[in-house]
């Protein structure tokens, strides 16, 4: 679903990625692990051209994403990305942030729109709360919201960076719960996370990344439970 050659991002004279080669097959759950600043985050934006790859070449579900020529606007269609920040519109209802896109981008009309909000909201666990503001939600109830608005698009993939970092402590197991559902349900998804829970229990494949390349890559089971490489043990004992 996706492939992943050689890509390098730089910002200035700083080299942030320093050619990443990983593949995700469809249906499988990568989660990328890893230190604040060892381009996790950079690498998920490269995927959806959100930030300009400065080498390498990336292919999503056959579509090459880095050729000048893509229609970006279709292929993020194709691709839900979810923040660590909501986004949400505060003007908006739910309802309305999710269903924003729906008529903008895919030209729905009002009813087909609102409908599959309303199907999406619930979804994610929201049945009832399609009137609400963002400032009537929970955190985690805003970034189900955000969830949601990102697969009222028909995604064939989801990118998650760090999306339960800004949520109180209480708050993190509803998303992470509507997150191991999509898992459930088949969706390719990759995650960049601090949740170790999270990777051992929902992850195919683990990858560890530190200083822009990838230090060590395998099952939860090998990343996290017997890691071969210094720089993963060293991390993950500071966690632990």
């Amino acid at each position: 679903m996706i492939s992943i050659q050689g890509l390098r991002k730089s910002f200035g004279r700083t080299e942030v990625l320093k050619g990443i080669d990983l593949e995700v097959a469809r249906r499988e759950v990568v989660c990328v692990i890893g230190p604040s600043g060892s381009g996790k985050s950079t690498l998920l934006r490269c995927v959806n051209r959100l930030e300009e790859p400065s080498a390498g070449r990336i292919e999503v579900d056959g579509v090459v994403v880095t050729d000048p020529k893509v229609d970006l606007d279709r292929v993020r269609t194709t691709m839900g990305m979810v923040f660590q920040s909501f986004n949400l519109f505060p003007h908006k209802t739910a309802e309305g942030n999710v269903a924003l896109a729906l008529r903008t981008v895919l030209r729905r009309d009002k009813e087909n729109a609102r409908a599959r909000a309303r199907e999406m909201l619930a979804r994610v666990g929201l049945a009832g709360r399609e009137s609400a503001y963002p400032a009537q939600l929970s955190g985690g109830q805003q970034q189900r919201v955000a969830i949601a608005r990102a697969l009222a698009m028909g995604p064939h993939v989801m990118l998650f960076d760090e999306v339960t970092s800004a949520l109180d402590p209480e708050l993190v197991g509803e998303v992470l719960a509507v997150m191991r559902d999509l898992a459930e349900q088949g969706m390719t998804m990759v995650v960049v996370t601090h949740e170790m829970g999270f990777a051992r229990e929902v992850a195919d494949r683990v990858v560890f990344m530190d200083g822009g390349v990838v230090v060590e890559l395998g099952s939860p089971g090998e990343v996290l439970g017997a890691p071969k490489e210094p720089r993963t043990r060293a991390f993950l004992s500071k966690l632990l």
